[in-house]
């Protein structure tokens, strides 16, 4: 038996390494330069972040797909331009006052990373927001901006479901593009 360890245990060391190369870059970049003593100061804070705040193993069970992460990133920019358009037209319309609404959006792919890419990827684009998330069914709550009837309420329903659609397409695995034609139970 050679000397190495576990494929599992050489795996998180891996990512260990990776987001404490990612922490001293932030580091750095805080710092506003790059310096032998920042990079040794960002070695120590990265090292020490990671030693008593451990984040939980996330499992990545999917494929990186090229072409649907060009398809995901073109249509998130195209929803930011689109609904920062729209948020600045409602914010300079004098006396109109938007009404806001929380659905409740049950996802098809209920994976800690699908829901927090999903949650990522919408809450930064303008108009809406997640207020809470329930791990547990899977369901998302957001919060719309500009909501006038309830079929306001059905397509944005049906974004939150196309973005989670673009993502699994972009990194989700086989099992999981098939679990994408079933559709989602309702929110409570």
């Amino acid at each position: 038996m050679t000397g190495t360890s576990p494929p599992r245990r050489t795996g998180r060391r891996r990512d260990q390494l990776i987001a404490l190369g990612w922490l001293v870059v932030v580091w750095n970049l805080l710092w506003g330069q790059f310096s032998p003593g920042n990079i040794l100061g960002g070695l120590l804070v990265g090292g020490a972040v990671l030693l008593f705040f451990p984040l939980p193993p996330v499992t990545f069970g999917g494929r990186l797909r090229p072409r649907a992460v060009l398809v995901l990133g073109v249509s998130f920019v195209a929803e930011l331009v689109s609904a920062s358009i729209h948020v600045a037209a409602i914010a300079v319309r004098p006396g109109y006052r938007p009404h806001g609404a929380i659905i409740g959006v049950p996802l098809r792919i209920r994976t800690d990373l699908n829901l927090a890419l999903t949650a990522e990827l919408l809450s930064l684009v303008p108009g809406t927001l997640i207020v809470e998330v329930d791990r547990a069914g899977g369901v998302l709550y957001v919060h719309v901006l500009d909501v006038r009837s309830p079929a306001d309420l059905a397509g944005s329903r049906d974004r939150v479901l196309a973005v989670e659609e673009r993502i699994v397409r972009a990194v989700g695995s086989d099992a999981e593009l098939r679990q994408l034609t079933t559709e989602p139970q309702e929110a409570p």
